[in-house]
């Protein structure tokens, strides 16, 4: 009784299709883009923590990329 559902739905289910696929990432660029400045901040503190260390996040120069990178 379990194997027959099981065989069914595993039949009925092809997985994702692209149009989906294509959504879920257009949708995740729009939240990187919505959230760019506070995204930069958040892994500008993670890496001042592990590193312990701010000329490592000078060298990425983070206001360089915004700066150069403005969305009109």
């Amino acid at each position: 009784m379990i194997n027959v559902l099981m065989r069914n739905f595993l039949e009925k289910e092809k997985g994702l299709g692209t149009v989906e696929i294509v959504i879920i990432i257009a949708v995740l660029v729009g939240i990187a883009l919505i959230f760019r400045e506070a995204i930069i901040n958040f892994v500008t503190d993670i890496m001042e923590n592990v590193f312990g260390d701010d000329s490592i996040v000078n060298d990425l120069n983070s206001t360089g990329i915004r700066d150069n990178n403005k969305i009109n």
